[in-house]
């Protein structure tokens, strides 16, 4: 019989729902299993699948630890082959002594020899003994059909969607024309009705003006004109540009701020012209109060010293927003020199609150780490907190060095925001200026009926104006044919005379 195995994950977090465990189903790294504990009547661990485990009472001894070798270059590898192990490797380990080999290792020299010792410590165990953690030769983890809570259709309530399906509309993702002409109809037979209401929302369109308006359009045109589902659109709207990308064009100077800590003080210049997202997420940290009585709880002599973290653990703090940034990199920004300001971070796109300044320099940070600020003044302060004994396991200061309160003193992003609404106002007066402009030309054009002289057809035509009165053409002398014969005289003449 094939051993059931179950393998706890070192980032996966379980709740109960129905008398199970139940764990995230996206696929971790080798290096991040933590144990492996053997249980009867389980289900068969699946990289892709959610971890259902019977919810009962787990004894500490049917855990086992797992021993992953390393190589030079820190990758996890066979002891034995010196094989790196990756997503496609076929991994097992020992039950015994918990050691990890590559399968290739197991198979030729204790199943086929069937010497069963361990190959690293010696110690005898069984076949059964042999646990497989990873085998891309079997196909039957990736069908579907065969997982758990797929036959057994168990979902994990989502407290969000529960929310969102109280709405009457949330099943009417996309209405065509018809639909909508329907449900019209009925809200008209039965109007004040909440729940028909709730499903004649239309989609709220994107206000644009002459600063957020991108130079493409919203599409809108081509997918009505190719999907049912959609209404009809024959008007291009121009497409709306983040709020964030039109305000950062419009940062031009950069940020000052003081950090007063129990060792003194740190002034800062922030290059907010060239990383505006994480120049603001500071600027708005420090204005709110956020870093306030924080400690730095990480300090490295000749390395660096970080902070940031309201829990003083390293683990936590959030961004102004409520969720991670992506990095900003600059090839003009390194980690060069003491005193450079970077933001910390778990992984690419990860960066939050926490921040550390460096104490040298440290250019293999450069593309790893957003440099965002340097310190200009105070780096006797830099140095007092350098001074200060860590614990070696933990590198947490022995004594406490505290951010006490910071003093912002130059926010371009304010600025840029007040200009921004400045030339907002100029150009709505403008066009208000326009359109009152045009409309006095349209009033006037209306106002200017022509004329009426007579009656009756071609009652606007001015005949006085037009006919010349007949009195003035017997009065005057006849010279037309003299001229004409004085000025016929002035050239070669027309052969009259001949």
């Amino acid at each position: 019989m094939q051993t059931e195995l179950w393998i706890l994950f070192k980032k996966a977090v379980s709740f109960r729902t129905k008398g199970l465990t139940v764990f995230p189903s996206h696929r971790l790294p080798i290096q991040q299993h933590l144990a492996v504990y053997q249980q009867g009547n389980g289900r068969r661990c699946c990289w892709t699948n959610f971890l259902f485990v019977s919810f009962q009472k787990l004894e500490a001894k049917a855990l086992i630890k797992l021993n992953f070798a390393k190589n030079n270059d820190g990758k996890y590898h066979c002891p034995v082959l010196y094989t790196i192990f990756t997503n496609n490797s076929h991994i097992v380990a020992n039950k015994v002594t918990g050691n990890v080999f590559s399968y290739e290792a197991v198979e030729q020299l204790n199943i086929k020899t069937k010497t069963y010792k361990d190959l690293l410590t010696d110690e005898p165990f069984t076949r059964q003994d042999i646990i497989t953690l990873q085998d891309p030769t079997n196909l039957d983890k990736f069908n579907v059909s065969d997982f758990f809570h797929v036959k057994n259709n168990m979902k994990v309530p989502d407290p969000d969607e529960e929310k969102a399906k109280l709405d009457p509309a949330y099943h009417l993702k996309t209405t065509n024309l018809e639909t909508r002409e329907t449900l019209a109809e009925l809200y008209k037979d039965y109007k004040g009705d909440s729940l028909l209401a709730s499903t004649m929302k239309e989609p709220e369109k994107k206000k644009t003006d002459k600063f957020n308006a991108a130079h493409y359009s919203t599409g809108r045109v081509s997918a009505s004109f190719t999907s049912t589902a959609m209404t009809p659109q024959t008007t291009h709207e121009a497409d709306k540009i983040a709020d964030d990308v039109v305000r950062y064009q419009y940062v031009k100077k950069k940020g000052y701020i003081r950090l007063h800590t129990n060792k003194g003080d740190l002034n800062l210049e922030l290059h907010c012209d060239k990383v505006p997202k994480a120049g603001e997420n500071f600027i708005k940290l420090c204005k709110k109060g956020y870093y306030d009585g924080t400690i730095f709880h990480r300090s490295i002599r000749n390395f660096m010293i970080q902070g940031g973290d309201p829990t003083g653990l390293g683990t936590g703090g959030e961004s102004f927003w409520g969720k991670p940034f992506k990095d900003e990199f600059r090839p003009n920004l390194s980690h060069t020199g003491r005193g450079v300001l970077s933001m910390a971070n778990s992984g690419p796109n990860t960066n939050k609150s926490q921040f550390f300044i460096t104490f040298r320099s440290c250019t293999y940070l450069d593309r790893k780490h957003t440099v965002f600020g340097r310190i200009v003044g105070g780096f006797e302060t830099l140095t007092a907190m350098e001074n200060v004994e860590s614990d070696p396991k933990t590198d947490k200061p022995k004594s406490e060095i505290k951010l006490l309160s910071a003093t912002v003193f130059v926010d371009p992003y304010e600025e840029a925001d007040a200009q921004i609404a400045e030339e907002r106002e100029k150009e709505i007066r403008k066009q208000q200026e326009e359109a009152e402009a045009s409309a006095v030309k349209i009033k006037a054009k209306d106002d200017e009926k022509p004329k009426v002289f007579r009656p009756g057809v071609g009652k606007y035509i001015n005949m006085t104006a037009t006919k010349r009165p007949a009195a003035e053409e017997d009065d005057r002398p006849s010279t037309s044919s003299a001229a004409k014969r004085l000025k016929g005289k002035s050239g070669f003449g027309d052969f009259s005379s001949w």
